[in-house]
């Protein structure tokens, strides 16, 4: 899993159903500063719904969207495992920097 992907999976878990491409954007740029364009973003939602790691349905057409509908997004099992696995392996990483002092010598 790519480093985009991650953090669009972790946007999905975090907006619990709600998720959008363009709020999966805005709520991307909120927490990490970072932008994303649409087409990035749709590509990504659709190769993580191939693999199983999320599901997404058609909400209702508004008049502000000119009758169109919104493609929701939500996390599956599959997908929280993989989230798990992830975490796990970075917080193995992190564990693993020597502490100052203990495990290696200032020069």
């Amino acid at each position: 899993m790519g480093e985009f992907e991650e953090l669009t999976l972790l946007i999905v878990a975090i907006m619990n159903g709600k998720a959008y491409s363009i709020g999966i954007i805005e709520e991307l740029e909120k927490r990490t500063g970072r932008s994303a364009a649409i087409g990035g973003v749709q590509t990504v939602l659709k190769r993580m719904e191939e693999k199983g790691w999320v599901t997404s349905e058609f909400g209702e057409a508004t008049k502000e969207r000119g009758g169109k509908r919104k493609r929701y997004y939500s996390i599956t099992a599959k997908g929280k495992k993989i989230m798990a696995e992830n975490r796990e392996k970075r917080n193995s990483l992190w564990e693993a920097i020597p502490k100052p002092g203990l495990s290696y010598e200032s020069a």
